[in-house]
């Protein structure tokens, strides 16, 4: 008997679902073990430990499966969320301007710069054997955003769009122009920060 596809995306998402509580469990063992180890409860003390301990668990090969369910998104925020709570004089203060004061962004807004830089990796050469044929840019007057569009296959199934060709496709193009030909991936980083840390640019991307 062949499996559903719906059977098989259940399958799936369960299985991300468990990649997902298990790096979360990793991390917040970690920030456990920086909790009963360290007096100091210092932004210039735990901030440095979790950036170096905490954080790569939670995005070691992190586009490959990045997590499509609200629910597993959540659970890796709420270890950053914990980690961010630790640090002295910021306690109290809501998530997003913790965030703001460690010049920090959030786990989704980091995957989402991951995306971008690579896909002007790939646009670029930078990884140019790996990249070739996932996708190309079609450039265009009539377009809204920055009038440049990554063209990709076409992809039927709801899991396979959220494969990285067609995850990237959509905040690519809303990048601004200057972003988007930026003539290396030097410049590229700054002008790609400097979008996401502005708060209506991130909502539209």
């Amino acid at each position: 008997m062949i499996p559903s596809l719906s059977g098989h995306l259940a399958l799936t998402n369960q299985h991300l679902s468990q990649q997902c509580a298990l790096v979360a469990k990793r991390a917040n063992g970690i920030l456990g073990c920086i909790g009963k180890s360290v007096a100091s409860r210092s932004t210039e003390v735990i901030l440095p430990l979790q950036s170096a301990l905490g954080r790569p668990q939670l995005e070691y090969c992190i586009q490959f499966w990045a997590p499509q369910v609200k629910r597993d998104r959540e659970l890796l925020e709420r270890v950053q969320r914990r980690a961010t709570k630790m640090m002295e004089g910021l306690e109290h203060l809501p998530e997003e301007e913790r965030l703001r004061e460690l010049g920090l962004f959030s786990l989704e807004k980091r995957r989402l710069r991951g995306d971008l830089i690579n896909a002007d990796k790939y646009l670029k050469g930078g990884l140019k054997e790996d990249g070739d044929g996932l996708s190309s840019v079609v450039p265009s007057d009539r377009m809204r955003g920055n009038g440049h569009k990554l063209e990709h296959g076409k992809f039927h199934s709801n899991m396979r769009k959220n494969f990285f060709p067609v995850r990237v496709a959509e905040p690519w193009k809303r990048l601004p122009r200057e972003g988007v030909e930026s003539p290396s991936l030097e410049i590229f980083k700054p002008h790609l920060d400097a979008i996401l840390s502005d708060v209506l640019w991130a909502a539209l991307l």
